[in-house]
């Protein structure tokens, strides 16, 4: 076993400790404020410069070794989900309705682990700042960093994530050069027309058939006009009209995802929602309200830092436990916008075979922290050598 990694193995009992300690109290989006407490504490413990409530409830740690000039992020996200846990262990959640459904648990103690033993060794020269994301699930953590200056109070060459993925090779890391995550844009479409009662449809301008007329003609866009060698997904997740069936209501407001893999496929799927949108008013005779979320962004890895990161991969695991031909997905990432800023790296490290993230029976599995551990500190000695 590579020395690093037998090192970082020692500690797993550890390490353990700190995930299931997250994993007990979950917390949400924003709301990260006993878990980033939790970490900064032990960040300091080991001679951390930390900054905490950077982006509302992030916390930044800062570590400088040597005289080198350069400087690397390594980021892990800290949110939980408003998902109930049913899967069961000693350290369940101990919060109703929340668990750590997706493994940033997980993921953020990875983090620590290497925090811990680079503070030990020291064995790079440069500067490691390692970030602690809140809310990477509403896609607003990132942003809220980077909007409260994450690269300008804290200066970065590059930056690099990870997150687990089931139904990919235990503890097998998977490196992706260019698009690997799609982008994703929440909108929301309000059809107002003309209530009535229900036995009387010719008094009314019903926003009801121009939602259901809309949510088919939407599902054109994909199969219309997307080639089948791309990839996009437009999705109606919420229809929300009337309170009784013998009302024809107001106004009917469509919930829309869309997932995107291309800069111009977004462009062209979001021009037509619009397009569509209005024509279908005008045609049913309603009027209509778009109200776009925060803009998406597509992950796309740094081909020559995944190159790089790949072999420092190999290194410390063998060729057998490490791909470079990585899988894509079209789920979304708000690491995103770091790498729309910095060159950057995101990989997979697989969580074999377990119930999905985000599925109520998800778990990760706590042999991958040492693997996840070692791995931030290769790449820390490697970039900062």
């Amino acid at each position: 076993m590579n020395a690093l990694l037998n090192a970082l193995s020692a500690e797993q009992e550890q390490i353990q400790s700190w995930r299931h300690d997250l994993h007990r109290k979950p917390e949400t989006a924003f709301e990260e404020q006993n878990t980033a407490a939790y970490i900064a504490k032990l960040l300091r413990s080991w001679g951390y410069e930390v900054a905490e409530g950077v982006g509302k409830t992030g916390v930044v740690a800062r570590l400088k070794a040597g005289d080198g000039k350069k400087s690397i992020g390594l980021r892990a996200d800290m949110d939980a989900l408003p998902v109930p846990e049913m899967a069961e262990s000693d350290y369940k959640s101990m919060v109703p309705g929340k668990s750590h459904a997706c493994g940033h648990d997980g993921h953020s103690a990875m983090l620590l682990g290497a925090a811990q033993h680079l503070a030990k060794t020291r064995n790079f020269n440069g500067t490691v700042n390692l970030i602690f994301q809140p809310a990477e699930e509403i896609m607003g953590g990132a942003p809220a960093m980077i909007n409260d200056g994450l690269f300008e109070r804290f200066p970065m060459d590059a930056v690099f994530g990870m997150h687990n993925m089931p139904t990919l090779e235990l503890g097998k890391l998977y490196f992706t050069p260019g698009p690997v995550m799609a982008a994703v844009d929440n909108w929301e479409i309000v059809l107002t027309g003309v209530g009535s009662h229900g036995s009387m449809p010719e008094k009314s301008v019903d926003p009801v058939v121009a939602g259901a007329a809309l949510v088919m003609s939407l599902q054109t866009i994909v199969s219309r006009n997307v080639a089948p060698k791309d990839s996009a997904v437009v999705s109606v997740g919420a229809f929300l009209a009337g309170d009784a069936g013998n009302v024809i209501p107001q106004t009917a407001t469509l919930r829309l995802s869309t997932r995107t893999s291309k800069p111009e496929t977004r462009k062209m799927v979001l021009e037509k929602i619009k397009a569509i949108t209005a024509a279908t008013a005008a045609a049913y005779g309603v009027s209509y309200q778009i109200s776009e979320g925060p803009p998406g962004a597509i992950l796309i890895n740094d081909p020559e830092q995944t190159a790089i990161c790949a072999e420092v991969a190999k290194n410390l695991l063998g060729e057998d436990r490490v791909s470079t031909e990585g899988p894509t997905f079209m789920g979304s990432e708000d690491f995103a916008f770091y790498a729309q800023q910095k060159p950057a790296t995101y990989c997979f490290i697989g969580n074999g075979d377990t119930p999905m993230v985000h599925h109520p029976m998800y778990r990760f599995d706590d042999r991958n922290l040492p693997v996840g551990a070692a791995y931030w500190v290769a790449v820390t000695e490697h970039y900062l050598r």
